[in-house]
């Protein structure tokens, strides 16, 4: 006997934030399909059943905007299981809860490879079942918008790197002062990313400035010193893909909210690579690698100590050291000392040791470079 039978005086559960949504039933069996129906319609949502998995994919084809489909997995014709492939195939966005009598855990991991969002067993409760379409539809929200949200980022980058290619194969076609017009490019792409996250010019400079130092003082060949220089301030022009709700949130990001932000170091990637010159192929690398950690605690791919390419531990403290010392929106600034204690407690963890002793060596010229570009903020008069 099923224990989903809702009594007198048996209040249902609420959807809370979940919008109200269109879910679809799939039961032989009538009074179970029924009784699923009314159990779900307390929550508010608009329910449609279907008596069997051909009858659902009809109904699915006629109605696109169905979110939630709770099936049985054992049916005559076509079974539970298949019913979730098809739906996971050809209606995406729509999501699947199993409802079976069936308690073994062979179906259960069949269910869950086929990626449905729930699995529940006969018999089962009302609130057993209000609980999961609610999650299920919390899920598939977030899914959907992160769906979404990719899409719109893809676009952008795409859009991005049209543009940027469409520019270089310009420059191309004519190698008449090309060094100046790629650094040209450089500065109008840092203060595109810089004009979004209301940082402020001089930090061009200073990232600049910082990195070349470091590069000069580890013994890298003057040329790669340069290009390191000239790159490294196109190291967050990822971040023009990241939404200004989260860019420039002044308080802690949510862990989906960091999820989105860490992105900016692929989007910056991918924006910048396979032009086929050398200095973007170096901000390129600089874009992806500037947040990994030494000890390979970073993002985005987790990489540790001389995996990560030396542009990207070059500008990893030339980064923090900038971020460290000046106001951001989330943070005010810290004092030369209490930053110098920071990085110092990240040798051999957060940053590159021999790189770490190139920056205090050349310090005093560091903060050279801070006296010369200082941050100019509107309320600073």
């Amino acid at each position: 006997m099923l224990r989903g039978h809702m009594g007198r005086g048996c209040r249902p559960i609420r959807a809370g934030v979940v919008s109200l949504a269109r879910i679809l039933i799939v039961d032989d069996e009538g009074p179970v399909r029924k009784l699923l129906g009314r159990i779900v319609s307390q929550l508010g949502h608009q329910v449609t059943l279907a008596g069997n998995a051909d009858e659902a994919v009809q109904l699915l084809r006629d109605d696109r905007t169905v979110e939630l489909v709770l099936t049985d997995v054992r049916m005559p014709g076509t079974s539970g299981l298949d019913l979730a492939t098809q739906i996971g195939r050809d209606f995406h966005g729509t999501a699947v809860v199993m409802v079976s009598g069936v308690d073994d855990p062979e179906t259960a991991g069949r269910a869950i490879e086929t990626g449905v969002y729930g699995y529940v067993l006969k018999p089962f409760r009302a609130t057993e079942i209000q609980i999961t379409v609610m999650n299920a539809l919390r899920r598939r929200a977030v899914e959907v918008e992160n769906r979404r949200h990719r899409e719109v980022l893809e676009d952008l980058v795409a859009g991005r790197t049209s543009e940027l290619r469409l520019t270089l194969d310009l420059l191309a076609q004519s190698n008449r002062k090309l060094n100046e017009a790629q650094e040209e490019i450089i500065k109008r792409l840092s203060i595109a990313s810089e004009v979004r996250d209301e940082e402020t010019g001089a930090h061009i400079h200073r990232m600049s400035a910082y990195s070349a130092i470091l590069a000069d003082e580890v013994g890298l060949e003057p040329e790669r010193c340069e290009l390191i220089r000239v790159a490294s301030p196109l190291h967050d022009v990822g971040k023009i893909g990241v939404p200004d709700s989260i860019l420039r949130k002044p308080g802690k990001h949510t862990p989906d909210e960091f999820e989105v932000m860490k992105q900016h170091a692929v989007f910056g990637y991918r924006t910048l690579t396979g032009t086929g010159f050398a200095l973007l192929d170096v901000a390129a690398t600089i874009a992806w690698t500037h947040h990994e950690r030494w000890e390979g605690s970073g993002y985005p791919r987790g990489l540790k100590g001389d995996q990560i390419p030396i542009e990207g531990r070059i500008v990893a403290i030339a980064d923090v050291y900038d971020a460290l010392t000046t106001k951001r929106v989330y943070k005010p600034a810290f004092t030369v000392e209490r930053s110098l204690e920071i990085m110092r407690e990240g040798k051999g963890r957060h940053f590159d040791p021999i790189l770490l002793e190139c920056f205090f060596r050349r310090f005093d010229e560091i903060q050279a470079v801070q006296r010369r570009f200082p941050d100019q903020h509107p309320d600073e008069g």
